[in-house]
């Protein structure tokens, strides 16, 4: 469950009129930091980036999936904006069983090092005209 900070953040971000991206950035970022602190471990972070996008759409974030994205994952994010309507946890044995399983895996999936591997290539399967978009964004905020 996402830490009462964290949602506080997203709501912010939703009245400031920004983009749903932008308010599941700090269910991401929360993540990452659960990551480094030692709560739990990802395989890699991708698997950290789906973790928190997840949160963000079980936590009401109107965050749909990609273009691009397989049938597998927009059928997760149809089941995780579902969760969010119906605010039912999940039983206690699964999420036990989640929660072990993380903490089996590696840390370094938040590392520095990795976060910018994933965004180099995330930049580079853009179109070029999504690069210099963003890039505008960036350079007028």
């Amino acid at each position: 469950m996402p830490e009462k900070e964290t949602r506080r953040r997203a709501r912010r971000d939703k009245r400031q009129g920004k983009a749903p991206s932008t308010q599941a950035g700090e269910f991401v970022r929360e993540e990452m930091e659960h990551i480094r602190h030692g709560k739990h471990g990802a395989r890699s972070t991708k698997q950290a980036i789906a973790i928190g996008l997840s949160k963000a759409r079980r936590s009401g974030v109107k965050l749909r999936a990609s273009k691009g994205s397989s049938a597998a994952t927009r059928r997760k994010a149809r089941q995780d904006v579902r969760a969010g309507q119906t605010r039912r946890r999940p039983s206690p044995r699964r999420a036990r069983a989640v929660r072990r399983a993380l903490k089996r895996e590696g840390r370094s999936a938040a590392s520095k090092r990795a976060l910018s591997r994933q965004a180099r290539t995330a930049a580079r399967r853009r179109r070029t005209g999504g690069r210099s978009a963003t890039r505008r964004r960036r350079a007028h905020a």
